[in-house]
């Protein structure tokens, strides 16, 4: 399916303020990018870098006053997740080396200290990818998906404790429990056809039968039309927006509906 998203944030700044960005998906398994734009009001200069983990980030200088980012963009998107049980889990001796980070503990994914929810939750299940459907089903039935009751320093073990929060906490439960298995994992930020109500949203993967999977704990199957915009071990890395100064976000705005016919 071909999707037009986008995300507007409104912005005021009491001074010119530094801010990284990370608001442009780029081509990759399961996604490619038709058409893009990137606006900027008022216009001011912008760079672009790849960070380690291969997101694109933008760089710029916001003016002092009302500021507007907007982005827009229509993706190619896979109908569906590649779902694979009984996939097996990987040697750590095997992995490929850049996936190695993935199996540490991070800041808001304590996975040194959640090994016994982890067997407890897995049992006996078959090593690899059907352990981490059963983390995913676990949080699916036993964390409640609610607003207010996390914010930006809640961890995988207060929502472990809590059994409440929202995306980015069922994802960091997910991560540090599967890393607590020996299974690398990381979080996912993106857009979600139909995600109700409308929001950026976030996700997991693992490493599993050579290859990443996607697992979506807030969901009650594996539904695709997603698109990635930035992975990282945990929502320290994938932040969309990092200011280094007095600017303040005034507004968000994301939108994900069906493509009309592209004219490129």
């Amino acid at each position: 399916m071909k999707l037009q998203i986008s995300c507007q944030l409104d912005y005021e700044a009491y001074s010119s303020t530094p801010l990284i960005l990370m608001l442009r998906p780029r081509s990759g398994s399961g996604q490619w990018i038709i058409k893009e734009e990137y606006i900027l009001e008022p216009s001011v200069p912008i760079t672009e870098y790849t960070d380690i983990y291969g997101n694109l980030c933008q760089r710029l200088l916001s003016p002092q006053g009302k500021f507007t980012v907007f982005t827009s963009s229509i993706v190619q998107t896979a109908d569906e997740i590649d779902v694979a049980p009984n996939a097996e889990f990987v040697l750590i001796e095997d992995l490929p080396a850049e996936e190695l980070i993935y199996l540490l503990p991070s800041r808001y994914c304590e996975s040194d200290q959640l090994g016994n929810l982890a067997f407890q939750i897995v049992g006996n299940a078959y090593p690899g990818y059907d352990q981490v459907e059963l983390i995913r089903q676990w949080i699916h039935h036993n964390i409640i998906y609610q607003y207010g009751f996390s914010n930006v320093s809640t961890s995988a073990k207060d929502t472990a404790y809590a059994k409440v929060g929202v995306c980015r906490d069922f994802s960091h439960l997910g991560i540090a429990l599967c890393r607590s298995l020996s299974i690398p994992a990381r979080m996912v930020v993106g857009y979600l056809h139909e995600l109700n109500p409308m929001d950026l949203h976030a996700w997991f993967e693992a490493f599993v039968g050579g290859r990443w999977y996607t697992f979506d704990a807030t969901q009650d199957y594996p539904k695709g039309n997603r698109v990635v915009l930035a992975y990282g071990r945990d929502a320290a890395d994938v932040a969309l927006a990092t200011q280094f100064g007095s600017i303040f976000l005034l507004d968000m705005r994301v939108s994900v509906s069906v493509a009309e016919d592209v004219t490129v």
